[in-house]
């Protein structure tokens, strides 16, 4: 039985998290599910979409915006595979993501899974970008302290120094949700600085013993100096700080130079995802 979901209620969420572990068990890697947003629906509109077989949940599929740009990113279960449900659940986000007029959505789809690489292209899906997940489990890699260097919590007068840096370091438009992020009661957004003046930007998230890291952009005229490593590592120092065992994040996969950051500081790559642009009406 579908069920379109505005808000996920205790039940809902739980029954989510007992899907991932499924699924993560069978196949490996981890999944993008995103649950301090999960977890913080508002429930004013439909986001989610769940596939219940009696009290289980077999399938599932949630809605994700940035800045007009909408994220679909799911899971079936391993003994509930070829039965249709997938196909299923994206019918009945046509629908939804075409009645939000999104400048753009896309189906994230593990590049291990063949069945999910088919139903977007029969969808009319073209690859967009594709993306490494990435986890640290345990403390981040040693390297160069700059006592110039400082992160600082964004502040609302930041918002258009923090846009400007995230269109200079990704080359669009930045997420329309900045001010939202900014009162997150799991995360925040934190302003990179050298001697005072700002030259970067991450996002840090954290969620019962998750940690987050996005949005991480260096200034262009200010990459190339260990910034980026610095920061990263204080970053991560910071989530640890806060109880996260461990952390994750994404990096295109033609973007070189950050991932030897990454790896650098003791990430490990843990799965490949392709992100298909659908057509969005």
């Amino acid at each position: 039985m579908l069920e379109r979901a505005a808000g996920l209620s205790p039940r809902a969420l739980s029954a989510i998290a007992d899907l991932e572990r499924r699924v993560t068990d069978a196949d490996g890697g981890r999944l993008k599910l995103e649950w301090g947003t999960l977890r913080g629906r508002v429930g004013d509109r439909v986001e989610d979409l769940l596939w219940w077989e009696g009290d289980r949940l077999a399938g599932f599929l949630g809605f994700y915006g940035y800045g007009g740009v909408l994220e679909l990113a799911g899971m079936v279960a391993p003994d509930a595979r070829r039965r249709g449900i997938a196909t299923a659940l994206l019918d009945a986000a046509v629908p939804l993501y075409r009645e939000r007029g999104c400048r753009q959505v896309l189906l994230i789809v593990p590049r291990s899974s063949e069945a999910g690489q088919r139903l977007a292209m029969r969808r009319g899906g073209v690859l967009d970008h594709s993306e490494h997940g990435l986890v640290l489990s345990g403390a981040p890699t040693d390297g160069p302290h700059d006592p110039a260097l400082s992160l600082r919590p964004g502040s609302k007068a930041d918002l258009p120094l923090i846009g400007r840096l995230l269109e200079a370091g990704f080359g669009g438009p930045a997420p329309d949700d900045l001010g939202v992020r900014l009162d997150s009661p799991r995360g925040r957004i934190l302003v990179i600085e050298l001697d005072g003046s700002a030259v970067g930007t991450l996002s840090i998230t954290h969620e019962e013993g998750d940690g987050g890291i996005y949005g991480f952009v260096v200034d262009p005229p200010w990459q190339g100096r260990g910034i980026g490593r610095d920061a990263l590592r204080r970053a991560c120092q910071e989530l640890r700080a806060d109880g996260a065992s461990r952390i994750r994040l994404e990096v295109e996969v033609e973007n070189d130079r950050a991932l030897n950051i990454y790896t650098d500081a003791g990430f490990e790559p843990v799965i490949t995802e392709d992100y298909f642009a659908l057509p969005a009406s």
